[in-house]
């Protein structure tokens, strides 16, 4: 199976921080973390520094490739600091300039 990880830390979430599933909205300084199994991404964050991962609403979501899953990790990134409750878009880009991945 393939699959591929990124980890960003010290993510400052701007206003309204970003809404997980486990703890509800989450605002500070945080650690963004994207997992793909090569069908599907998943998205946690976590307070820098912390042992505790949260997932942030929306996730899993379907993505077809490894660049694609490294396009919605920079994605959510930019969420978490724009913060206004950021969640996981469903319609993510591939990389390959065909479009979103489809639904969830």
């Amino acid at each position: 199976m393939t699959w591929a990880s990124w980890t960003t830390t010290g993510v400052f979430a701007g206003r309204g921080g970003v809404r997980t599933e486990e703890a509800g909205v989450l605002s500070g300084d945080l650690t963004v973390h994207t997992t793909w199994s090569g069908r599907e991404a998943n998205v946690a964050v976590q307070y820098s520094g912390g042992s505790d991962w949260f997932t942030v609403t929306g996730s899993p979501v379907h993505c077809a490739s490894e660049e694609g899953s490294r396009l919605l990790h920079q994605v959510m990134v930019d969420a978490v600091r724009a913060g206004a409750a950021a969640t996981v878009p469903q319609d993510i880009p591939t990389g390959t300039g065909r479009g979103g991945a489809g639904p969830a």
